[in-house]
């Protein structure tokens, strides 16, 4: 645990590991809505749950909405109507999302629901009959037929210009790209593909174009997200497609290698471990590719039989394989990973295998759900559940062996020099992340002295000079 020197400002411990290990590890960043609507415009608010995917499906609708001259209300007095995109992924999250409903039914009176959890229509009128329209996950046009139902565009165009990049509820300075849809994955546990389909893959030239955009409108770092990132351009059999003077292939290498020559950091997320992956790290290991040395991999177990009853791949022995075989070509590169913790039928056997397996694979970046059903998912029927206590129990010695190796890495860097990416400057820190931290789910580096000068989305280089079980202090060189 880091210790507070005597005499330390008052920052010093509210800048204390801002990414505590107990927040659900999927979770977007909370939408900034920084537009304020002129006299007369008809406005609609958002509100926006679950994944980074949820969030760009927000950003795709906002920006349709800002085309026609809607007017995008940062609070729900404000508002004509309110959108809540929902999350559908977890129990517990669907009881989020019916809150969220009924907070905006409470506070606006015109909500109109869509994303993963307006899949159950009926679900939600159950509980909130007083909603205007469901839609489900990435149906944009429903979404639109339905506001315009409730509030009339009354466009002016002299005034309601659209930014060139559309609306972005992410800092300017990073953002997320969605190259795909949809999962062709059968896991037991998750109810997405039921909710989102079969895997529905961008053209490479329709991501590559929109990045572009991105990143001449100031974006410094993109977030490279799906269902399944390293299947991009399965579905579409690795097609080429025309780019600039050249054929560009569907592949997630030939695609992260167009993304880093466009000047701005790129972090892959949500990658699956297939044999192809390995094509990957040659350009993380290239400081000139653009591409970082960071894999977001969902790993969820490592005992081959709960992996099984998981309907995963059970192959944990072959990935301590692949993860010794990566970090021989780049040893630089950091591995985020997710775990589920008292699956059906876990013993504390299989679950010892879990802690062992991490000892081995030292992963850096780690988070972890326990289990729990959720209506539709083929798991629900498996036997001997796991009781609540034992999960949790579980859970709490899991999070303490992932924070005793993250805080071993994390000392090793003290005396270091590294690059970070400034995220937010206030009178008493700047806080920004290296290229091992994504935004909200991983930690950040804190410099508190010279950073007066600094911005958000300045790249700067700093010294290392403390470290705690997530997050670390640096000094600008």
């Amino acid at each position: 645990m880091k210790t507070v020197p005597p005499g330390a400002p008052a920052h010093y411990m509210r800048a204390m590991s801002t990414n505590p290990p107990d927040l659900r590890p999927d979770l977007a960043p909370k939408p900034q809505l920084t537009d304020r609507p002129r006299a007369g415009q008809p406005t609609i608010g958002m509100v926006s749950l679950g994944c980074p995917k949820a969030l760009v499906d927000s950003e795709r609708i906002l920006t349709r909405l800002r085309a026609e001259g809607y007017g995008v209300s940062p609070d729900y007095a404000g508002a004509d109507a309110v959108i809540v995109n929902t999350c559908g992924f977890l129990d517990s999250a669907k009881a989020e999302s019916l809150d969220a409903i009924g907070e905006a039914l409470q506070e606006n009176g015109k909500v109109i629901v869509t994303g993963c959890l307006g899949a159950e229509p009926d679900y939600i009128r159950e509980h909130h009959p007083r909603i205007l329209a469901v839609t489900g996950p990435h149906q944009y046009e429903q979404v639109l037929d339905a506001v315009h139902a409730a509030v009339p565009p009354d466009p002016d165009p002299f005034i309601d210009l659209l930014p060139a990049t559309g609306v972005q509820l992410t800092p300017r300075h990073y953002s997320y790209l969605k190259i795909s849809e949809g999962c062709n994955h059968k896991c037991k546990f998750c109810i997405i593909p039921d909710m989102r389909g079969r895997l529905v893959s961008r053209p490479g030239h329709a991501v590559l174009r929109e990045a572009e955009k991105l990143v001449d409108a100031g974006v410094r770092e993109l977030l490279v997200i799906s269902q399944d990132t390293s299947a991009y351009g399965l579905d579409r059999k690795y097609d080429s497609n025309p780019w600039k003077d050249r054929e560009i292939r569907s592949h997630i290498t030939d695609l992260a290698r167009e993304l880093g020559q466009l000047g701005a950091w790129v972090r892959l997320h949500y990658v699956y471990p297939y044999p192809h992956v390995r094509e990957l790290i040659p350009l993380m290991a290239d400081p000139e590719s653009g591409v970082l040395p960071y894999l977001d991999i969902p790993f969820q177990h490592a005992h081959p039989d709960v992996l099984k009853r998981m309907a995963r791949p059970a192959a944990a022995a072959r990935t301590l394989d692949e993860i010794a075989a990566w970090r021989a070509i780049c040893p630089e590169i950091t591995l985020r990973s997710t775990f589920i913790v008292g699956y059906p039928g876990e013993t504390e056997a299989e679950f010892q295998t879990l802690l062992d397996w991490l000892d081995e694979a030292q992963l850096d970046r780690v988070g972890c759900f326990q289990y729990e059903n959720v209506e539709g998912a083929r798991s629900n029927a498996l036997p001997d559940h796991v009781p609540a206590e034992v999960k949790q129990e579980r859970w709490e010695r899991f999070m303490e062996k992932a924070q005793a190796i993250s805080a071993a890495k994390l000392e090793a860097k003290v005396g270091t020099t590294c690059q970070v990416i400034v995220d937010e400057v206030d009178a008493e820190a700047a806080t920004c992340r290296t290229m091992a931290d994504a935004p909200e789910i991983d930690g950040n580096l804190f410099i508190d002295e010279g950073f007066e000068t600094l911005s958000p989305g300045d790249i700067v280089t700093v010294e290392v000079e403390e470290a705690s079980e997530y997050d670390l202090w640096g000094r600008i060189i």
